[in-house]
């Protein structure tokens, strides 16, 4: 068994965390073959760890330990300590799981753990040994297949160690992104020739072909069962550059995701047509969300949902729903001609990965007013801008015509942004809009400025306005003053104890 693994239960049980009985549970479930994190993992899915801060803290510690190897004696072998699952504790209280977001553990309770010394914990940054393990310095005595082999263990490491986004470009340091802050994990430099093997290590010949044709490619890329990744690749005046980004290894759920109003997210999703927008800058967890409205759907109707995406990220498997996958590129030449032919494809709900030009908002809309349920993402940052997106990328000519059609169809919109919380980990704040008469009639009149009174009166029907959100994660300790005054307009800072 994993030596990370029998430090974790050795450090658990001593800080009565969890008990053996419940570590051997979760043995048996998961295998003698698991890593540290499937374990801890299982943990809180059984619902035996409630305290999700101090178990990150031990699994941190166990991590760093058990790369000298396991303990001396092993924790499963002390029979003293083994007492009967308390599964009730899981079954009668919400699990730690459900209480925390999938963007980080910032709602968790810091713990101390006494024993441990500085020393011995495993580093939090992204700079930690399992990512700066890899051999830059001499990549050139590398063969192809040993740098593939290297790659895909960097991006393991990366998993491991919460990293988001990881930049392999030529003429810069090898960097990485966790939790916003971008850190250089090596100190060697890349040049030209060995970031474009490294970019093109893990791609088939066809796909290094259409790089070498576009400059530009997106792909989705599987290690293995639990890590897959979005990867960007481009060239620039250095050369090659690749951004990988982690994708999560779970289907998330709507309940874990921290955002509010979660039933007022689940009225919109009980129509059966209509447009629902999920918005936000990049990088503040759109396609998380995208991907828990799909699961819910899945797991509350019965229906053929077909998806769009440029790459897929989250697989899903159908339950209730037929659930259809398509990517941009090996499936559809883009996403209008995706739509075009969905409408023959008898679907009932459509997902869009990203509304991006005149063609796909239109067939969008079109699609919405025929009897379908159609989930986008764009890239804006509130509720009166998404609206203006989508409306004025039509000419003069379609205003009054286009205008009445998303009064019509609208059912709601979601914007959301991501936030350093003061614990670690991201913060969800959000920006929700229902369509009602009122905002029906603000759109189809283009009275556009009329929005956020409509909004901040609409509180009785789940509507909420972004600086209101960021308030209320600051009042609830969530988040820092800097953080909130960052995410709020000038005029605000007194109300937030400026």
């Amino acid at each position: 068994m994993d030596a990370g693994i029998l430090w974790l239960v050795r450090l658990g049980v001593d800080q009565e965390l969890f008990t053996l009985a419940e570590a051997q549970a979760v043995r048996r479930t998961v295998g003698d073959g698991a890593d540290l994190m499937d374990f801890a993992q299982q943990l809180i899915d059984d619902g035996y760890v409630e305290d999700l801060g101090t178990l990150e803290r031990v699994a941190g510690l166990a991590m760093g330990k058990g790369r000298n190897g396991p303990p001396i004696d092993d924790p499963f072998e002390d029979e003293d300590a083994v007492s009967a699952p308390t599964a009730s504790r899981g079954a009668s209280q919400p699990s730690a799981a459900s209480r925390a977001s999938v963007y980080g553990s910032a709602d968790t309770a810091d713990s101390d753990l006494d024993s441990d010394s500085e020393d011995d914990r495993a580093p939090a940054s992204a700079a930690g040994p399992g990512i700066g393990a890899f051999p830059f310095e001499r990549m050139g005595a590398l063969d192809d297949a040993a740098l593939a082999k290297a790659l895909r263990e960097l991006l393991q490491a990366c998993a491991r160690e919460g990293v988001s986004d990881l930049h392999l470009s030529a003429g810069a340091k090898p960097f990485a992104r966790n939790q916003r802050e971008l850190a250089a994990f090596s100190d060697h430099v890349l040049t030209g020739e060995e970031a474009m093997r490294l970019n093109t290590a893990l791609l088939a010949p066809h796909q290094r072909k259409l790089y070498a044709e576009r400059k530009d490619y997106d792909y989705a890329l599987a290690i293995d069962a639990r890590n897959r990744y979005r990867v960007n690749l481009m060239l620039h005046k250095n050369g090659s550059a690749g951004s990988y980004r982690m994708v999560a290894n779970k289907v998330p759920r709507l309940d874990d995701l921290g955002l509010k109003n979660v039933d007022t997210i689940r009225r919109m999703l009980a129509y059966h047509n209509g447009l629902i927008l999920v918005t936000g800058p990049v990088g503040s967890g759109k396609t998380t969300t995208l991907a828990a409205l799909v699961a819910e759907l899945n797991t509350t109707r019965e229906d053929h949902i077909i998806t769009v995406e440029d790459p897929i990220e989250i697989v899903q498997a159908s339950a209730g729903c037929n659930i259809t996958q398509r990517e941009v590129g090996p499936h559809t030449r883009s996403f209008a001609s995706a739509l075009k032919g969905a409408l023959r494809e008898d679907p009932d709900i459509i997902v869009i990965g990203e509304l991006r030009d005149l063609e796909t908002i239109e067939m969008a809309i079109s699609a919405s007013e025929t009897g379908h349920l159609v989930i986008g993402t764009m890239h804006t940052s509130d509720a009166s801008t998404t609206l203006n997106r989508v409306l004025d990328v039509f000419p003069p000519a379609q205003q009054t015509q286009i205008r009445a059609s998303v009064a019509e169809c609208l059912r709601g919109i979601v914007c959301q942004r991501l936030l350093p919380g003061v614990r670690g980990g991201l913060v969800p704040a959000v920006e929700i809009l229902v369509a009602n008469r009122a905002i029906a009639a603000l759109v189809r009149e283009g009275k556009m400025q009329g929005l956020r009174n409509v909004l901040e009166t609409g509180t009785r029907e789940g509507m909420c306005i972004m600086e209101n959100s960021v308030a209320e994660l600051y009042r609830s300790r969530k988040i820092s003053l800097e953080t909130a005054k960052q995410n709020t307009p000038a005029s605000m800072h007194a109300r937030l104890g400026a």
